[in-house]
């Protein structure tokens, strides 16, 4: 059951008093009339005062030169604010007490076969309305003086809220075709709003799987990162998955699904594990990047998985592969290759280390290299890791919590005690070079790594003195002539 009638008719009621209230909407209503031309508040803005949900992004259309509009309109606000303008998609927009504000004329947009840019056109209002993505979208909110705040809904988008449905306005086929892009955003609003989808529009959606591959891969990178920030992501992936759409956008998590049988062993469901990892850290962070290295902790397994007599299923080396996996999607996706991606890398490549830590005896020598390698990324490692406990077993899953909270005091106490979170040697290869009266070279870096694991291995403290004479000592052991250079 959906939203009930009675707080629809609410939520209407405050919605004309929210609109009169708003600056841009009352100076919208004087700059239409003066240029006799109709526009309306149209699209998610309205849809969320429905649903009382926050939302930061204001639509107009209006039936003439969405540009021309726009600028007048700026032209009358005091203070004017910068307006940007992008005349090749006759749009314009800007920026004004956070919320941002766009303005189109009334067009409609389709895809020939295999491009990936739209076909832009003019239309009117009624048109434009129709080809809106989906019927929640469709409503709209008159701005003009002689029916300003009249709510229009073309094509049942209230008794669709009511119900929780996403459904297009015209035959999905139409809809879908128009734009392949909608389909991940049906996906993505039924994941935002936990809305179903419409069974035709799903039909429909497994019917034209493929014609998402003509979307620029920027946009879906867009709709996957919402989906990923949803308050429960595993929907927008499950459906992806009955789709169809999964295996075209992200075939490396498609991989993950099933589960291989030889006699009596078999392994779990990667890819129900997977969104059940998902689903545990959503409750955890809201962290765009962290919520990234749930999807991909175990995308490595499929191409380690190996069978072996006697012993079952073995997944070796999956946190080696993973990231460069990780590394080949977001090149595809053209997500950004930079820190986010060498921090996605680096959760997955650490992923199976504070397990292994639980499951042992946690020395003071593995949790200092765990911080040493983790640095201030430790935190968000751990909650992956807590994240990534899903055996259905509650006796083993609370051993496993326990172990965790453990191994978290241990790595406070370490981390208090040595400082190798974000660890600087306490010997720069400067002091090194003028001890040794040597140049650089590869010796230099030899006494830097021996210093480095002697630390680690808690043979000797993070300071400068015990790390000097351990300086001596080695090069000593190793190199009679470093020796001899420094006497």
């Amino acid at each position: 059951m959906g939203i009930r009638s009675s707080e629809i008719i609410k939520l209407m009621d405050n919605y004309s008093e929210h609109i009169r209230q708003n600056k841009v909407c009352q100076t919208a209503k004087k700059v239409a009339d003066e240029m006799n031309i109709r526009v309306y508040l149209i699209g998610g803005y309205v849809r969320d005062l429905i649903l009382d949900r926050p939302s930061m992004d204001m639509d107009f259309v209006t039936d003439s030169d969405g540009i021309a509009f726009a600028q007048k309109l700026v032209s009358v606000l005091k203070p004017s604010p910068n307006l940007t303008v992008f005349k090749n998609f006759g749009t314009a927009h800007f920026v004004l007490d956070g919320i941002v504000y766009e303005f189109v004329g009334a067009r409609r947009e389709s895809y020939s076969r295999g491009s990936r840019n739209p076909v832009v056109e003019p239309a009117g209002i009624d048109e434009d309305r129709s080809r809106r993505d989906f019927t929640i979208n469709a409503l709209n909110i008159s701005l003009n003086s002689d029916d300003f705040g009249a709510f229009n809904d073309p094509f049942g988008g209230l008794e669709d809220i009511r119900n929780k449905i996403i459904r297009t306005p015209l035959d999905p086929l139409v809809t879908f075709d128009d734009d392949p892009l909608r389909m991940l955003r049906a996906i993505r609003f039924a994941a935002q709003l936990g809305f179903a989808i419409e069974p035709s529009n799903l039909k429909v959606m497994r019917d034209l799987k493929k014609r998402i591959q003509i979307v620029a891969p920027e946009r879906i990178a867009e709709e996957l990162n919402k989906m990923l920030l949803s308050p429960i992501p595993s929907v927008a992936f499950n459906l992806l998955q009955e789709t169809g759409l999964l295996e075209q956008v992200l075939p490396e998590i498609e991989q993950l699904s099933g589960v291989d049988r030889v006699g009596k062993y078999a392994h779990k469901d990667v890819f129900l594990h997977t969104l059940e990892v998902l689903d545990n850290l959503a409750i955890a962070s809201d962290n765009l990047w962290l919520r990234w290295a749930a999807l991909l902790h175990d995308v490595g397994k499929p191409r380690s998985k190996r069978f072996q007599q006697g012993h079952g299923w073995t997944f070796h080396g999956h946190e080696v592969i993973g990231p460069r996996i990780a590394k080949a999607m977001f090149g595809r996706l053209k997500m950004p290759q930079n820190e986010k991606l060498e921090y996605v890398q680096k959760l997955i490549s650490l992923h199976l280390r504070p397990i292994a830590l639980v499951e042992d005896e946690v020395t003071d020598s593995a949790v200092r290299r765990m911080l040493f390698d983790a640095g201030d990324d430790v935190d968000d490692l751990m909650t992956l890791c807590k994240a990534d406990i899903t055996s259905k077993n509650e006796v083993k899953v609370q051993k496993y919590l326990e172990n965790f909270d453990n191994l978290m005091l241990k790595l406070v106490e370490v981390e208090e005690k040595d400082r190798i979170r974000n660890w600087q040697p306490p010997i720069s290869g400067e002091v090194i070079m003028e001890a040794f009266a040597i140049t650089p070279s590869r010796e230099v870096g030899t006494i830097k790594a021996a210093i480095r694991e002697a630390i680690l291995d808690g043979k000797i403290t993070n300071n400068f003195d015990e790390a000097y004479q351990f300086m001596i000592d080695f090069a000593k052991s190793i190199n009679l002539h470093l020796v001899e250079k420094q006497k």
